[in-house]
Parts: C-alpha cells; structure tokens; sequence
C-alpha cells in the first residue's frame, strides 16, 4: 500500500511556487491534449461542409458536458478530502444525474435547433449527441477524479484540467459522429 500522503492545493497555506508545482503538470498535460482537439475537430471537415450549421452547436454540447463533468469532478473531489467519499455510490448517482440531464437538455437543444434552424436532421443529431455527451460526463469526472486519488495526487488540482479536456474530446468525437452519421448518410 502506497503511504504517500496527499498534499492538498490550498492558497491560504502553500506558496505559489508549491500551487504552482502541483497544478502546472495537470495543466501541460491539457495544453497537449487540447491542442489534439484541434486536430479531432479537423476529422469532421465533411460534415462541417456540408453544413455550417452543425459547427453552431459545437461550443454548446462541449461547454454543457464539461460543465456536467466539472460539477461531479467538484463534489467527489471535496468529499474525498474528508475520507468519506464512495466511489460506487457515486458512481450509481451521477450515471443516473447524467441520463436525466442528457434527456432534459438533449430534448431542450433539439427542439430549440429544429425551431431555429428547420433543420429535422441536425436537430435530431444535435439532441442525440448532447444526451450522449452529457450523460457520461460525469462519469468521465469520476474516473478521472479516482485516479488521481489512487495515484496519491490532489484530485482537485489535476483532474479538472483533465477530465475537462478528455471530456471535451469526447464530445467532439461524439457530435463529430453522430452529425457525420445522420446527416451524410
């Protein structure tokens, strides 16, 4: 068993330098993988093409995925400080939060996108790939978030970075498919 003991980002009791040592890796590591983004968005220049509208939604589904996932990352993360945390209990609750919040808006995004845009498909694609997106961002917060504390590692300073990151990259991947899928079929 790993007796390291877990050192906590606090800016009222370390200095910056410390903060700085602790929260720098994690932030490296999504300036990586953001940039990665860049490329994965890329992969769907067909279906961007093909209609411009698909890339209006795009901030969305990624902004309310990572938002969903940050919520659960900042929960769990403070209750593990305390000890008290249960992964498997918070694994039920938040895949169960993440499929009522991906039918609320899911359903609320595609209705606003066919009443904007009179678009039947993207709006279908937009509602599908936001229930998807929304539905496991928590538990990829929850993941991310129990490794850096299996690793020893301050789940608060890392795992948002990266779970939001990973997150962000899901959900690309995901609208990118499910537009690519249902529109140019």
């Amino acid at each position: 068993m790993n007796n390291k003991k877990i050192l906590y980002a606090d800016d009222d009791y370390e200095s910056v330098g410390m903060l700085f040592k602790l929260r720098a890796p994690a932030l490296i590591i999504g300036l990586f993988l953001g940039i990665g983004i860049s490329f994965i968005t890329s992969g769907f220049e067909e279906v961007l093409a093909h209609n411009v509208q698909v890339a209006f939604f795009l901030p969305f589904i990624v902004y309310i995925a990572s938002a969903v996932g940050t919520q659960t990352e900042a929960i769990y993360s403070g209750d593990l400080k305390t000890g008290k945390a249960k992964f498997r209990n918070y694994f039920h609750k938040e895949l169960a939060l993440g499929i009522i919040f991906g039918l609320i808006f899911g359903a609320i995004t595609g209705l606003i996108a066919f009443l904007w845009l009179k678009n039947d498909l993207l709006a279908i694609s937009v509602a599908s790939a936001s229930f998807i997106a929304i539905t496991i961002a928590p538990i990829v917060a929850l993941l991310v978030t129990q490794v850096f504390e299996s690793m020893r590692e301050d789940p608060a300073a890392g795992s948002g970075p990266i779970a939001t990151v990973i997150q962000d990259m899901i959900s690309i991947i995901i609208y990118g498919t499910v537009c690519s899928f249902i529109m140019l079929s």
